[in-house]
Formats: C-alpha cells, structure tokens, sequence
C-alpha cells in the first residue's frame, strides 16, 4: 500500500525520468554475429538462451563478446554443443509466451534471462509469476528440457542511467519481484541463479543500463559453472 501511494504522489516525476531512460537504454544495436550452431567435442549438449536485451547482448560489438559467444565458447571444451539463442530488446516474459521462438528443438537445457523490463513496465507481480509459470512449463512439456535455470532480476537501484528518485522505486520493486520468483522457483523446481555481478561503471556498457563485455564474461563464468554442476 505504501509503495502505491508512494508511486502516486511521483507519477509525474516518475513518468518523465522513465521515458528518458527509454530512449536512452534503447539507443545501442543489439550485436551483430552468430545465433545458432554447433560446436564442440564430448557429450551431447542441446542449449537454448531466450530473453531480453542482455541475452541478446546489448552493449558488446559482437556476439562472440556477448553472453551466447562467451557461454558457448566455455561449453565447446567439455560438449558438443547444439545451441540457439532467442532473444530481443525489451522481451518480457508475456512476450515471450505470445511470439514463441520459431525453430526451438528438443533441449537438455534452457537458460531463462528476463525481469527487467517486467519491472520497468509495471507487470503486476501476481501475472508475472503465473506468466513465468507457463513459460517454464511449456519450454518442459513441449521441448523436453531437463534443466530449466533462470536467472535473478537485476539490482536495479545501482544501475547508473537511473536517476533518483525512479531507482529507488525500481531498485525496490525489483528487490521483491526477484525474492518472489526465486521462491516461485524453487517450488517449481527451476534452478534460480540470484544477480551477483557488481554494477560497477567498467562493467557496464556507454548508456549505463546494459552490461558490458567484461560484465557478460563474468555472466558466462556463472552460467557455465551452474551448467556442470
């Protein structure tokens, strides 16, 4: 109730600082370069990565800079890879659902990177959870993926674009979403891996909202760890 009547009495602060931040955030390309292949030697691995503009690797030059390029490259050593990535700037988990990715094949594994444009366009909680239940799912029943890993919303109140107040109010809500789909998670029985990267301005590309290349190595260290595991 509080977060209500705060969000109502800075509407109009709120509005204008987020429609900046739009325009701003959506000014880098996403990158050129590969979003499928095959890869590899040793075990048979089957990967598929859908989500926002960060899976699809706004802030780096190329692919091979971004999250799909440096995760595969890790993978490569240890699998014969198969993988494909789906994704598009301001993707939501509704999105998703609505235009799933054409071509999606069977999988052993599909990584979920999505939340923060959940946040930024105020999907109520309850919706995003039952969204998030039927993209799960779906990508169970209908791709036969064993392991389904979803990844933490974004610390958004240290995010350097966002301005005060609009951070604080994001930064909390991203807080609570995040705790809620963690546990959502859990009972779910999807692996949830909770946002730990610093958001310290070399990690982040020019606009301050995207990660940068140093920030998707990182990411892919994650990911690849949570893989062998």
């Amino acid at each position: 109730m509080a977060d209500r009547i705060l969000k109502f009495a800075l509407a109009p602060v709120l509005v204008a600082q987020a429609l900046r931040v739009r325009k701003t955030a959506a000014s880098l390309p996403e990158p050129p370069g590969a979003r499928a292949g095959r890869t590899g030697k040793g075990p048979p691995l089957r990967l598929a990565i859908l989500g926002d503009s960060s899976a699809a690797g706004v802030g780096a030059r190329h692919q091979s800079e971004a999250l799909s390029g440096r995760l595969t490259e890790l993978l490569a050593s240890h699998y014969a890879l198969d993988w494909s990535l789906h994704a598009r700037t301001g993707a939501t988990t509704k999105s998703v659902l609505r235009k799933w990715p054409g071509g999606l094949q069977t999988l052993d594994i599909a990584i979920i990177i999505l939340g923060v444009n959940d946040v930024t366009r105020q999907v109520p909680l309850r919706r995003l959870l039952a969204q998030r239940e039927q993209l799960y799912a779906r990508l169970q029943r209908d791709h036969g993926a064993m392991r389904v890993l979803a990844t933490g919303v974004p610390p958004l109140a240290d995010f350097p674009l966002l301005p005060a107040p609009l951070r604080h109010v994001l930064g909390h809500q991203a807080r609570r979403y995040d705790a809620a789909l963690s546990q959502q998670a859990k009972e779910l029985g999807v692996e949830y891996l909770p946002f730990n990267l610093s958001l310290d301005p070399d990690m982040m590309a020019a606009d301050g909202f995207h990660p940068g290349p140093t920030a998707y190595r990182h990411f892919a260290d994650i990911l690849f760890r949570q893989i062998q595991r």
